[in-house]
């Protein structure tokens, strides 16, 4: 049997951390915790008793969290721990669940479990989680882990059908492209019903008889959403950002016109600075001005900023453009900087309403051999910035 992948490229994307809060606020990652059926989920610390079910023991859950998963969940903004972040897959009790109570479907990506029932206070309900290997909806919908294999083993091995009546149960919209829903309903019997966007809408939609307003389907990308993505970019790049530093600083010392230390004073310490422009146009602006940005690849956005952020930077400088070394000196970081800050622009592919998988693959295609080559001969050119002052 094979996993339904169709809308992927039109319309299943990366994941989107923050606009799908059921499916969680980061991907995880390959290497992610399997957190398979080995262990007991009834020993996990956010469990807060037992129900006796006609499937056995199940545990119970609070839609209120504790200071420990509010913890957990800065750190894994902060990527500690974030690949390791994992529920044990089965069915839990939300609150005290009986045979009619609603079956909530979600990831085993800890936070898209915390964002599902921190949105259901006073809710009884059921939920259903999958193995996603510690990825969230959206995206192991897209990886094949959020599939109708894994959702009809699952539905089997907790023993759903003996704890309710009906055959019902809600999805989370944006894990369509991995469900087929047809098939869910032929092999476990079933029906598969996609709820919104937005897990606190879920109330409304249970209220609604399983029916979404217009305003639940759509998917929006504003400020807050963006920001909250840019600590775990900045951290990712933090230490190629001091090894490139500490390079810099020693090339400049070593190839200046003065002694080594003046040479740090004058050279390197402005190609830190530049570097942290670069880092911050890409990282921080790219995000938080996406809307406003030219072109609708990534790179071309994240081009702009590292654009304007150059020109800036020699301005403030006081390049000497009538000296060859001072024109050179120009024309390095205007390749570097630029193709720096397209290069972290890029990240936020994954995490964007604006793409598509296929829209991915093709920007990659073309923009990274470019940023590379940028980057490469930018270096080569202040290199030969800096031997040039010695004539």
């Amino acid at each position: 049997m094979e996993e339904n992948t169709k809308g992927l490229d039109a319309g299943g994307k990366f994941e989107f951390p923050i606009i799908q809060e059921q499916a969680g606020c980061g991907c995880g990652g390959d290497n992610a915790a399997d957190a398979d059926d080995s262990g007991s989920s009834l020993d996990q610390p956010f469990v807060s008793g037992s129900l006796s079910t006609p499937a056995g023991l199940l545990p119970k859950v609070s839609s209120r969290l504790t200071r420990q998963d509010r913890w957990g969940t800065i750190k894994a903004r902060f990527g500690v721990g974030r690949m390791n972040y994992a529920v044990h897959p089965g069915l839990y009790a939300l609150g005290e669940p009986d045979e009619n109570a609603p079956v909530l479907v979600t990831a085993n990506y800890k936070m898209s479990f915390d964002c599902l029932r921190q949105a259901l206070p006073g809710r009884n309900a059921w939920i259903l989680v999958l193995d996603t290997k510690g990825i969230n909806v959206w995206c192991a919908a897209g990886k094949g882990t959020f599939g109708t294999n894994e959702l009809v083993y699952r539905i089997e091995a907790s023993g759903l059908k003996k704890v309710v009546r009906h055959r019902k149960m809600v999805l989370p919209q944006l894990g369509a492209p991995g469900i087929a829903a047809h098939q869910v309903k032929k092999l476990s019997g079933f029906k598969a019903h996609y709820g919104p966007v937005r897990a606190r809408d879920i109330p409304a939609y249970l209220d609604n008889g399983l029916r979404a307003s217009r305003e639940m389907r759509i998917v929006t990308f504003p400020l807050a959403d963006r920001a909250v993505l840019i600590p775990i970019e900045l951290l990712g790049a933090a230490k190629p950002f001091a090894l490139l530093s500490l390079a810099l600083l020693v090339l400049a010392g070593i190839l200046g016109r003065s002694g080594f230390q003046t040479n740090l004073l004058h050279d390197g310490v402005f190609a830190v600075v530049a570097l942290f422009a670069a880092l911050f146009g890409g990282a921080v602006l790219t995000p938080l001005l996406l809307p406003w940005l030219p072109g609708r690849a990534f790179s071309v956005k994240g081009l702009s900023i590292g654009l304007v952020t150059a020109l800036a930077l020699m301005m403030a400088r006081g390049v000497d453009v009538g000296a060859w070394a001072g024109r050179v000196e120009v024309l390095a970081w205007l390749l570097i900087i630029p193709a720096i800050a397209a290069y972290l622009a890029m990240n936020f592919t994954g995490a964007s309403t604006y793409t598509s998988l296929s829209g991915v693959k093709k920007e990659m295609r073309f923009a990274l051999p470019l940023e590379i080559t940028a980057g490469i001969l930018g270096l080569m050119v202040w290199i030969t910035s800096l031997i040039l002052r010695w004539e």
